[in-house]
This record gives C-alpha cells, structure tokens and sequence, in this order.
C-alpha cells in the first residue's frame, strides 16, 4: 500500500462516532445502532510511527450500541461487538504460489464496552456538561489461533473516566448544528500502560434534521508507565502503548423521524504501535428520543 495510511481506531470510538457527547437521553429514551464495521490492513505503525508492511490482516465486527435514559440525567451506554472475526490471509510465492506462511482465521464475541453518563447540568442548559465512566469487559479473546496470533479483544478490564462539553447550534431555517468535546484518563489493567484521551466532535443537520454529517477528532497518547507483558503484538489493533490522532466522519439520515441508515470512514494523520489501513461502518438505527 503505498497511499497515506489510515489508522484503525478500534479502541471506543470505531463503532460509532454518533455516541451523545455531554446530552444524556430522556427518562426512558432509546438509541439503537446495528452496525458492521471492518478493516483489512497489511501495514502497521512502528513505536516510531512508521510504517511497516505485515501479512495481511482483516477484522469484521457486527457491533449492537445502546444508549437508554435511566432518569432524564443518567444514561446507559452498551457497546457490544457480538460478532468479531479476526482473519489473516496466506502469504504466497509472487512466482511459484508456493504457501510460504499460512493463514488463520477466528470468529467470536469482542470486548464489551458498559457507559454510564451523569449529566452535570439540567437538561435544557445551553453548554451541557456530562461525566462519564466507562468500563471495558475483556469478552473477547486475547490469544487464539494455531500461532497464537489472532485476537478480538486486548484481555484487560480498563476504567475510562471523561468530562464532556458542548453547544447546539440554531443556524437557519433547515439547517441546525452542535459542537462537543471531551477530555478523559484510561486506567488500564494486565501490563498495559494508562492513556489520557481528548477529542472533539462538529455536527450539522440539513433538511430540517433528517440528514446529519458528524465529524469527530480523537486523540489517545500513552502514559507508558508499562513495558506491555500483554500477549498481543505491534501489528495487532490490541498493543499496548499505541498512540493516535484520528479524523473520522459519519453521516446518518433518517429514513422516518425514528429510523435510519448510516455510513462512516476514519482516517489517521499520526500513529504509533498500532495497524494503518481504511476502517469503514455502515448500519441502520432506531431513535425513540
């Protein structure tokens, strides 16, 4: 591949970059996303954010997100991929097709990822601010295949405490907009090192906010206070101490005023330990806010 990598950010946010930012849902309020998200890589970013080729490598993660408004401040948040299957391809002569190294494949359940979200301000404020914890379940498995190599989680349970912040925006008749942003800190368990996490998401709404074009900036740098005992390698979307800054865009249109379809892609201007190559979502939802 010798086009400008593009990061695969698996980690929270690749699921889905429509995730609430400081707005908590209603007492009884529902957000429902079925998602297919994938990757297929066969470079990776060096710890000197490099680029580096690797065999090639494919992930494919049928994803159900949940957001439900336990009181008209607290929302829950489940992002779960129920279905993750980890590929690598064969590796063969250019001249003779001889296997020079064999492929492997797995097909599981993914890392889980449960939310609670407080809204610090009333609902209704005109800069909302929320807290959120995040706690990351290792449902997924960290080693599997016939070297070892394969995995669709990380294998460590990770505490992600954020504040979030943000405005809506009334532009013209039509046409509407928000902006957020968020700050957060990762403990993180099992010989991986803490993470300290800041970003920022810009929506607008056209045609009277049946079509809505969200773009969103990510940023993850590692405290790397952990020489990374884990079992999961360089050319994994798992290692330890990777570092990102990640550019991503979704649009989601409304079908009905409950229903819809959507579509995303993310890409990297930076990395460090962790996969390069075009990750891309699709999926349908439904909105009973």
């Amino acid at each position: 591949m010798k086009n400008i990598p593009i990061l695969i950010v698996f980690i929270l946010f690749s699921q889905t970059i429509f995730a609430g930012g400081p707005w908590t849902q209603k007492k009884g309020g529902l957000y429902l996303k079925l998602s297919e998200w994938w990757t297929i890589f066969d470079e990776h970013y060096t710890d000197q954010g490099r680029i580096d080729p690797n065999q090639t490598n494919a992930i494919y993660n049928t994803t159900i997100y949940a957001e439900y408004g336990l009181t008209d401040r607290i929302t829950a948040i489940v992002n779960t991929p129920f279905l993750s299957r980890n590929v690598i391809n064969n590796i063969r002569s250019a001249t003779t097709e001889e296997l020079l190294f064999p492929g492997d494949a797995i097909t599981t359940f993914g890392d889980t990822d449960v939310t609670l979200k407080y809204g610090i301000t009333k609902p209704g404020a005109k800069i909302p601010i929320a807290a959120s914890i995040t706690f990351g379940l290792p449902t997924g498995k960290e080693v599997a295949g016939d070297q070892n190599n394969l995995q669709t989680g990380d294998g460590e349970f990770n505490q992600l405490v954020q504040l979030h912040a943000g405005t809506g925006i009334k532009i013209s008749n039509g046409l509407s907009g928000y902006f957020s942003t968020y700050a957060g800190f990762n403990n993180r368990t099992n010989g991986f090192s803490e993470e300290v996490r800041v970003g920022a998401e810009i929506g607008l709404g056209f045609l009277n906010d049946k079509l809505w074009i969200n773009g969103r900036l990510d940023i993850v740098e590692s405290l790397k206070n952990e020489d990374g005992t884990s079992s999961t390698t360089s050319t994994s979307i798992f290692a330890n101490n990777a570092e990102f800054t990640n550019l991503g865009i979704e649009a989601n249109f409304y079908i009905t005023p409950t229903f819809g379809v959507s579509a995303g892609i993310a890409s990297a201007i930076r990395g460090e330990i962790i996969a390069a190559a075009a990750a891309y979502n699709v999926g349908i939802f439904i909105d009973l806010n």
